[in-house]
């Protein structure tokens, strides 16, 4: 029983019965062939601790194009991806190590980056409004941060999913898991702006356009990418004169600080962020001190 004859077996089952997402599928592939690329084509019977600790050093030394060694989340990536494969054989009943053997390396959390309300409104006032290419970046910014969703959800929208007159739609995100998405009177008309300026028939809610104001119709057209959404918001961030890192993502971030330091539960905010781990949501939960402060200099010790 060789290692990359299970691996199939097992990114298989990852797509046929456990129905993961082909970015998921992928990464699991890429993960679990770094330890071939390390140990050979081995039988599974053959891991044990020693392999794997043999495996962490050498992925801990193992450097990327932007740094000398993997971060310690990215160690733990493929850490998780083969405690799920060791998972899969345990089901299968092939020997190997038990996947409760494998312990993920401690982390430092990052430091969650959001933007203060006056950043916000510089960030927001940056696209020139009198271009479609303006008016689209302008109802980006406001969606990301009224609706709290993932970039790689954004990109993926089609006009017909979302409902301007009731200012809602349901999205698919990680773990093919649904979650309604709900949209501030702001974000709508925006959209609104955008799509009534658009003459074409395209069915993404977001379009790539040739960097002037006509739509490139040469070939098979692209919806925007991650990659581009990802360049705008650096670049607007930029023209506001705002000096920290952001990105689509500090925007979710803006949401959820925003619902917390506005009273909403974190059972609330998890959901609408589709969290499946409330763990997950609790990392908002320091920025929310100054607000916390404010609770406490209110109502403790009042005699």
């Amino acid at each position: 029983m060789e290692l990359s004859s299970l691996k199939t077996d097992f990114l298989e089952y990852l797509e046929i019965e456990q129905n993961r997402s082909n970015k998921t599928i992928a990464n699991y592939d890429h993960y679990l062939t770094r330890l071939i690329d390390y140990a050979g084509d081995i039988k599974v019977s053959d891991i044990d601790s020693e392999l794997i600790r043999k495996w962490r050093l050498w992925l801990n030394r193992l450097g990327t194009n932007t740094s000398d060694e993997l971060q310690k989340t990215t160690q733990n990536y493929h850490l998780i991806a083969l405690r799920s494969f060791l998972k899969y054989l345990s089901k299968r009943d092939i020997k190997s190590l038990p996947p409760e053997k494998i312990e993920l390396a401690k982390t430092t959390r990052k430091q969650v980056t959001f933007l203060e309300k006056q950043e916000l409104d510089r960030l927001i006032n940056q696209p020139d409004l009198t271009t479609i290419i303006g008016k689209r970046d302008r109802a980006i910014i406001e969606l990301l941060f009224s609706s709290g969703l993932r970039v790689s959800e954004l990109v993926k929208l089609d006009k017909d999913h979302i409902n301007l007159k009731r200012r809602e739609f349901m999205v698919r995100g990680k773990g093919q898991k649904d979650r309604p998405i709900f949209i501030s009177p702001d974000a709508t008309y925006w959209l609104e702006k955008y799509l009534d300026a658009r003459k074409d028939s395209q069915t993404p809610l977001f379009l790539r356009y040739n960097g002037k104001k006509d739509l490139d119709t040469s070939g098979d057209y692209q919806r925007l990418s991650v990659r581009s959404v990802q360049r705008l918001i650096a670049r607007y961030a930029k023209l506001a004169g705002i000096t920290k890192h952001v990105s689509p993502h500090t925007l979710r971030h803006s949401f959820a600080t925003d619902l917390l330091m506005n009273g909403a539960d974190l059972r609330s905010v998890q959901a609408l962020l589709g969290h499946s781990n409330i763990a997950t949501t609790q990392i908002y939960t320091h920025v929310t001190d100054p607000h916390l402060k404010k609770i406490h200099e209110q109502f403790h010790n009042k005699s």
